[in-house]
């Protein structure tokens, strides 16, 4: 178990650093396009796509660390534990672990015919990666619908419509999100099992092997699967800049206050107020006039027309991890070191 499975984790990590690869392509390639960033599924502030993109390659090199550590847990070898006492020969257990590459060995018998911590880790691991992938999957398919149209995804990764031929469904990103429930499911059934059984082997343990080599085959197609589909879509640059709307930027409304020297919990009350008075006048908020918002605050002046500019937005944001180009790009520049020390 613990051969295959160090075996598959190497081929895991591979198809994993590919996807945190296309990711980073991506971003690159297309760093100036904005989108509304959403919250509670609704539209929040103004953020770069490879802002987005790369939301997803952090968690997913993150993973990628929490395997090797998972990795060198698995690499040690049992070979020598007998069936519950040990080795009555005075086999060199150290000698058989450098010849089949394990790190070192079990210290003591009792464990180590027993222990599944191993299968329970990577299956617990699993879920989160499948987690990820499945919101990911779901922002997706939000974003390839009509109702977005912010990206179509291939037709390889598509399927038609048995019924209405102006169908066209990602099916791919569907099933990645079904497999999800799969993976958990199997992560929760072997808890369930190791948990009634006492020490040392039961034959409940022959259970891991069902439950481990599904989940292996399942994460291997879904982050090949997930790493073909985004190298694949198409984004569509207009439809993002179409759904902006003035009404996101007014917490910018606050932030030029802010920058007035009001303290930020009264300026965005008036912030607030300016999108009540815009609703009650139905007008969209950027349509207030300067005279208007002074009737909300004095500290409202002609330049307060700058803050209507959705890429001065996202250029405020320029602290480390933020969505402003320069804070982009250094997110990037740090995720290439890390592609090129993986490729290495």
């Amino acid at each position: 178990m613990r051969l295959w499975l160090r075996n598959q984790i190497a081929l895991l990590r591979k198809h994993l650093v590919e996807f945190v690869g296309v990711c980073r392509k991506r971003a690159e390639l297309e760093i100036d396009v904005l989108m509304p960033g959403y919250t509670h599924l609704q539209r929040a502030q103004v953020v770069r796509w490879s802002h987005w993109l790369l939301s997803y390659a952090w968690p997913m090199k993150r993973y990628v660390e929490q395997l090797d550590e998972m990795a060198a847990r698995v690499n040690v070898l049992t070979l020598g534990s007998g069936a519950i006492a040990g080795n009555a020969f005075g086999i060199d257990r150290d000698a058989l672990a450098k010849e089949l590459g394990f790190s070192g060995v079990t210290e003591n018998s009792m464990d180590a015919t027993g222990d599944r911590d191993f299968v329970a880790e990577f299956l617990t691991w699993s879920s989160l990666v499948m987690t990820r992938l499945s919101k990911w999957a779901e922002d997706l398919l939000l974003y390839s619908s009509k109702e977005f149209s912010f990206v179509t995804i291939s037709e390889t990764y598509s399927t038609g419509s048995s019924l209405m031929p102006q169908k066209k469904n990602a099916d791919s990103l569907e099933l990645i999100r079904g497999k999800s429930g799969r993976v958990f499911g199997n992560s929760c059934g072997f808890l369930m099992t190791m948990k009634g059984i006492p020490s040392t082997y039961c034959k409940d343990l022959q259970e891991d092997k069902e439950m481990l080599f599904d989940t292996v085959d399942t994460m291997s197609a879904v982050v090949q699967i997930s790493s073909g589909v985004l190298d694949t879509l198409t984004i569509h640059e207009d439809k993002m800049r179409a759904a902006l709307s003035p009404d996101m930027l007014a917490t910018d409304l606050a932030y030029y206050l802010v920058r007035k020297g009001m303290p930020f919990r009264d300026a965005h009350s008036a912030s607030g107020s300016a999108v009540a008075l815009a609703e009650k006048s139905a007008v969209i908020l950027s349509d207030l006039t300067v005279q208007e918002l002074k009737s909300i605050s004095d500290l409202f002046e002609e330049d307060v027309k700058s803050v209507w500019d959705y890429k001065n937005s996202a250029e405020q944001y320029t602290s480390s991890g933020g969505t402003s180009l320069a804070a982009v790009t250094e997110q990037i520049d740090k995720l290439s070191k890390w592609l090129h020390a993986q490729a290495a």
